[in-house]
């Protein structure tokens, strides 16, 4: 009797895998944030930054989390090249607690907010390499790529992302408005993988 063949990698544990991280990622910063001592609301002001930062964070995780859902609704199969790209991005991902944690203990700080833009841009590129991989998987005319089309705003997300980390120079609040301001691009409701039935 031939031995049992291992299991191919699905998209559907793909996808459980990725959500688990992520909801790990988001414990992690939550965790990060300490009850003050005091019971006056005063005793809140100190943590206005590192509140704000888990808040941008969040909203930031939570739009790779429903981007990642879609992305993977529109995915008939995976492979070890899709594997890996997701890895890579889940690597990138993983370290926004640590580099949210570093900008809101230190106030917005230069060098914080420059390796906080990092992250965001290198996990922006990430993404964009796992959209790359699925295409060549499914093929250009697969509805996965033209759902995606040109990607207008991953692409303008980069340069917004690498803009911000030069800004941090001349103002890092400069910077931390063009975080928010990808942010609030990727809010606006997005419906190419619901106009090809794909998502």
């Amino acid at each position: 009797m031939s031995a049992a063949r291992p299991e191919a990698m699905t998209k559907g544990r793909l996808e459980a895998f990725s959500d688990v991280v992520i909801a790990i990622i988001i414990t992690i910063m939550v965790l990060e944030l300490r009850a003050p001592h005091g019971a006056e609301l005063a005793a809140l002001r100190p943590l206005i930054p590192k509140l704000m930062s888990y808040v941008l964070s969040f909203v930031f995780l939570g739009i790779y989390w429903n981007n990642h859902h879609h992305l993977l609704q529109a995915t008939r199969h995976v492979d070890g090249r899709v594997l890996w790209a997701n890895l890579h991005l889940l690597f990138w991902l993983s370290l926004i607690p640590f580099a949210t944690g570093w900008m809101g203990e230190n106030d917005f700080a230069a060098a914080p907010v420059a390796v906080y833009g990092a992250v965001l841009l290198l996990s922006a590129i990430a993404y964009y390499i796992l959209t790359r991989a699925l295409i060549a998987l499914h093929g250009a005319d697969s509805t996965l790529a033209i759902a995606i089309g040109s990607d207008f705003k991953g692409k303008i997300s980069v340069v917004i992302y690498m803009t911000a980390v030069l800004l941090v120079v001349v103002n890092p609040l400069f910077s931390c408005g063009l975080y928010v301001l990808v942010a609030v691009i990727w809010l606006l409701p997005d419906r190419r993988l619901e106009r090809t039935g794909a998502g």
